[in-house]
């Protein structure tokens, strides 16, 4: 068997229930409680109507233009799966279509990613399934492979391990690692709270964002 040519077996993958958990938290709040150096990459945008993509992450490494890995996954996924693609960035051939995303919706998937192209952006920006990719184009792909599935991947520098948290909205998409989800998911929440007191501040007049002059100061800046 070629190296880079094999369908390996997931282990581990976050539960529902911390899936539902991130759900209705911002990509940018999760991404400040993960100290800012993560990232899918400004590239890869929302292609869909709109929505939040979460779900375990189930991962796919393909030669660049080619499908065949991404077929069979679409086949092993289970409900609530997040295909996340590392189609090494090519946006010569479009990896996914109407059709593929079809039957990702029909097998009630998560959504999809993907460091590659699509097609048939007209339906998929009028539907509200997820998928994010770094392009468009209206070329079809190659299914000869070879490639990964549930292997490690990364994505801009982000590390992307199968069965890894992958949530996405209008900001971009976002990977935590399953060792990290609960922690982060803790984080976050805690920081989703301490925002809606400063909103109401703000909101009502009485925000006064001392820290700005602390900075200065502490900065050495003069004038103040």
């Amino acid at each position: 068997m070629p190296t880079g040519f094999a369908i390996h077996q997931r282990s581990r993958a976050v539960s529902p229930q911390i899936v539902e958990a991130f759900r209705p938290l911002p990509v940018a709040n999760i991404s400040d409680c993960m100290s800012r150096i993560l990232a899918g990459g400004p590239r890869i945008r929302p292609m869909h109507k709109g929505g939040v993509m979460c779900g375990p992450a189930l991962t796919i490494k393909t030669r660049p233009g080619d499908n065949l890995m991404i077929h069979k996954a679409i086949q092993l996924a289970v409900a609530g799966d997040v295909l996340v693609v590392d189609g090494g960035g090519d946006l010569t051939n479009a990896l996914i279509g109407e059709l593929m995303a079809n039957q990702m919706i029909v097998r009630k998937l998560g959504g999809i990613v993907l460091n590659g192209a699509i097609r048939d952006a007209g339906w998929i920006a009028a539907h509200d399934f997820p998928v994010y990719a770094a392009g468009v184009t209206h070329r079809g792909p190659y299914k000869d492979g070879p490639g990964e599935i549930n292997g490690t991947i990364a994505i801009d520098g982000m590390v992307i391990e199968p069965g890894d948290l992958v949530i996405g909205d209008e900001d971009g998409f976002l990977a935590v690692p399953f060792a990290q989800a609960e922690k982060v998911l803790a984080d976050t929440q805690a920081k989703n709270a301490a925002e809606e007191k400063q909103m109401a501040a703000i909101l009502s007049g009485s925000y006064t964002a001392p820290w700005v002059d602390e900075t200065l100061k502490r900065l050495g800046c003069e004038g103040l």
